[in-house]
C-alpha cells in the first residue's frame, strides 16, 4: 500500500529507488560500503564476532548461582539460539555480499527487518522476544568494534566505497551526524531521508551540495520505511512516497526526465559572465568541504572558492586531529586545484551541529546540560586550544605560497577576540619566518553570524579586511531558533525583516568601508534572494557548485537599478508574509 509522509524540503528534485535504512542503535554504528575483494574478510569479522560472543554467553552460563540457575540459563539459551539463528546470521551476510555494506551495518540493517516482523507478531512472547534479539545484536556490535576492519580502517571508521548495484538507492535514517555525511557523501545515493532536522541543519545543506534531493523532518519515516522498500523523494513538495503505485511511479519519472532537461539547459550557462542587465558584476563563488570538491567547482563556472570548511578535515579520526602538515597538504591541493583562482578557508568551525570525537573537557562535561549553538563553538574553540589554532594557521600560510588565500573566522562577536586572532595570525607568521618556511600575503576576515558582529562591524573591520554573512547561523541567533531542531523549524524565516534589515546593514557598512562583503549562507544559494541581496548592494555569493547555474541566471535576468527602487519598501515590511511580497512585487516591475 502506498503512504504519504511529508517533512521540509530542502533540496530540490526528484529521487526514485530504493531504501537503505540506517537504524539507531545503543551502539555507535559504523555506516561505509567495503570493496568486492574485502567481501571475505568482513564476512570472517561478522563470523569471528559471532563466535566470540558465543564463547562469552557460554561463560555466563557458566558462572550463573545455582539458585537463580533454571531461569538465567534459559535466557542465556535463548540468546544463543538467537545468535545462530539463520534469519540472523545468513541474512546480515547476504547485505555484506549482494551490497557491500560493512558488517555493523549489515547487522543493524537486519536488526532492522526482524524487529518489525516481531512487532507484528500476534503472540506476547514472542513479541517480546525482540527485546533478547536486540541485546544479542548488541554484543555483536560491541564484538566488531574491537576488531580491525578490512583496508587498516578501524571497525569505528570507514569511507564511502563505490556499489555497483542495479537499483538506485536512498538513504533513510532518524538523523545523519555531519561526520557520516562526509562518509555517504562520495558515495552511490541519490537522495536523503531524516526524520528530524531542518532547511539548515547540515544533511540538509551537504544534501545541496550533492545536488541530491532531501527531505528532513519526515518524522516517522524510518519506522515506516521498510529495508528496500521503493520510494520517491519528490525534494520540491517536502514529501515522501513509500511503496507508490505505477501510475504515480510513471508520473515522477517524467518529471525526472524534466528536470534533467532543464538541469542541461543552465549548465550552458556556466562560462557565461556574470553580469547583471544594467552591467553590474557579480562574484559567484563556491562552497567547498574538501580539497576534491574544488573540481565541481571549477566545472560549475565558480570564479574562485568562497567558503572551504575546513572542519570536515578534522571529523571521522577517532579523536586524533590533523596535524599541521597533513592540514597544509589539503589546502594546498584545493588551491592548486583552483588554479590560481582566490580560496577563502575558513577556521575549524565546530560544536554545536558539527562535534568532534575529541572536544575540549569544558565541552565534554557540558554537552549534555548546555545549549552546543551558545557554547564553546567556532573561534571560541580555537583560541582555547592555541595549539590547534596556531598549527592551522601556519598550514593555511604555508598553502599561501602556492595562490590566493584567505583565511575566514567563524563567530566572531567581541573586539577581543578580533585582537586575539590578529595576534595568534602574528605569532604563526612569526613562526614560519622563523623556520625559514614560505608563504605570501593572505586577507583576513571575519564572519558575520552573530548579531552582535552586525551592530559592531564599524568597529569590527579596523581590524579585519573582508567579511562573509553566515545567513545560517545569523537567523538562527537573530530569532532564537535552533535551527537543527524540526520542532521549531517553521519559525526559521529568512524574510523576517530584522533578519533583513541586518544583512542589509552589514551589507552597507563593508560597502562604505571599502571592505570585500560576501554572503556564504544559504540565502546565497537561494534564486528567491538573488534579486533581494543583489538590491542591498552585494557584489559575491557563494554558494554549493550544483547551485551556481541557477543564480548565474537570476543575476543575467536582473536590472540592479529598478530593483534598488523597490528595496525600502520590502525592509520595513511588518512581516516576512510582506517581504516576500513585496520583494515579488518589485521583480515583476
Amino acid at each position: 500500500m502506498s503512504i504519504q509522509v511529508f517533512g521540509q524540503p530542502v533540496s530540490r528534485g526528484v529521487a526514485i529507488g530504493r531504501a537503505v535504512l540506517v537504524a539507531s542503535s545503543r551502539v555507535d554504528v559504523a555506516h561505509y560500503f567495503i570493496d568486492p575483494d574485502q567481501v571475505e574478510a568482513e564476512v570472517g569479522r561478522l563470523r569471528d564476532a559471532r563466535n566470540e560472543v558465543a564463547a562469552e554467553l557460554i561463560a555466563l552460563k557458566s558462572e550463573v548461582p545455582e539458585e537463580a540457575h533454571a531461569e538465567l540459563v534459559a535466557l542465556l539459551d535463548v540468546h544463543l539460539m538467537l545468535l545462530h539463528d539463520e534469519l540472523l546470521s545468513d541474512a546480515t551476510k547476504q547485505w555484506i555480499v549482494e551490497r557491500h555494506y560493512n558488517a555493523e551495518w549489515a547487522m543493524s540493517a537486519q536488526l532492522e527487518v526482524i524487529a518489525r516482523q516481531f512487532d507484528e507478531m500476534e503472540d506476547d512472547y514472542l513479541r517480546e522476544r525482540k527485546a533478547d534479539l536486540e541485546q544479542v545484536v548488541e554484543r555483536l556490535l560491541k564484538a566488531l568494534t574491537r576488531q580491525t576492519a578490512p583496508g587498516g580502517h578501524h571497525a569505528g571508521s570507514g569511507t564511502a566505497r563505490d556499489f555497483a548495484g542495479e537499483d538506485p538507492l536512498i538513504l533513510v535514517a532518524s538523523d545523519i551526524a555531519p561526520a557520516d555525511m562526509l562518509q555517504f557523501k562520495r558515495s552511490v545515493f541519490t537522495g536523503f531521508v531524516t526524520d528530524v532536522g531542518g532547511r539548515t541543519s547540515h544533511t540538509a545543506i551537504v544534501a545541496r551540495s550533492m545536488d541530491i534531493p532531501a527531505v528532513v523532518g519526515a518524522r516517522e519515516a524510518s519506522r515506516i520505511v521498510r529495508q528496500d522498500d521503493w520510494i520517491i523523494i519528490d525534494g520540491d513538495a517536502g514529501l515522501l512516497i513509500v511503496n507508490p503505485s505505477p501510475i504515480v511511479l510513471e508520473e515522477y519519472r517524467f518529471r525526472q526526465r524534466q528536470i534533467e532537461l532543464e538541469r542541461a539547459k543552465l549548465n550552458r550557462l556556466r562560462h557565461t559572465p556574470s553580469v547583471t542587465l544594467d552591467g553590474q558584476a557579480v562574484e559567484l563563488l563556491a562552497n567547498i568541504e574538501l580539497p576534491s570538491d574544488a573540481q565541481a567547482a571549477i566545472e560549475a563556472g565558480a570564479v574562485g572558492v568562497g567558503l572551504f570548511r575546513s572542519e570536515f578535515l578534522f571529523m571521522n579520526r577517532d579523536g586524533e586531529l590533523p596535524d599541521e602538515n597533513e592540514q597544509f597538504e589539503a589546502y594546498r591541493a584545493a588551491v592548486q586545484a583552483m588554479g590560481g583562482l582566490p580560496v577563502t578557508i575558513r577556521t575549524v568551525d565546530v560544536g554545536a551541529d558539527k562535534p568532534l570525537d575529541r572536544m575540549s573537557a569544558h565541552e565534554l562535561r557540558h554537552e549534555h546540560t548546555l545549549n552546543p549553538a551558545l557554547g564553546l563553538r567556532a573561534i571560541r574553540w580555537s583560541l582555547a586550544e592555541p595549539e590547534m589554532f596556531g598549527e592551522q594557521l601556519r598550514a593555511m600560510l604555508r598553502a599561501s605560497a602556492y595562490g590566493k588565500v584567505r583565511i575566514l573566522v567563524p563567530m566572531v562577536a567581541h573586539l577581543a577576540e578580533a585582537q586575539q586572532i590578529r595576534l595568534a595570525l602574528e605569532r604563526a607568521k612569526a613562526q614560519l619566518d622563523a623556520a625559514g618556511q614560505p608563504y605570501a600575503q593572505v586577507e583576513l576576515g571575519a564572519m558575520i553570524e552573530v548579531p552582535a558582529a552586525a551592530l559592531m562591524m564599524p568597529t569590527l573591520m579596523r581590524h579585519f579586511d573582508f567579511v562573509s554573512i553566515g545567513t545560517n547561523d545569523l537567523i538562527q541567533y537573530t530569532l532564537a531558533i535552533d535551527r537543527a531542531d524540526e520542532a521549531v523549524a517553521h519559525l526559521y524565516d529568512p524574510w523576517h525583516p530584522a533578519v533583513l534589515q541586518l544583512i542589509e546593514r552589514a551589507i552597507a557598512n563593508a560597502n562604505e568601508a571599502g571592505r570585500g562583503v560576501s554572503v556564504c549562507g544559504e540565502m546565497a544559494g537561494d534564486p528567491a534572494f538573488t534579486e533581494l541581496l543583489l538590491a542591498m548592494g552585494l557584489r559575491s555569493f557563494s554558494m554549493h557548485p550544483a547551485q551556481i547555474a541557477s543564480i548565474k541566471q537570476r543575476v543575467l535576468r536582473a536590472d540592479v537599478r529598478t530593483l534598488r527602487a523597490q528595496i525600502g519598501a520590502v525592509l520595513a515590511a511588518d512581516s516576512p508574509q510582506d517581504a516576500c511580497a513585496l520583494l515579488m512585487k518589485a521583480r515583476a516591475h
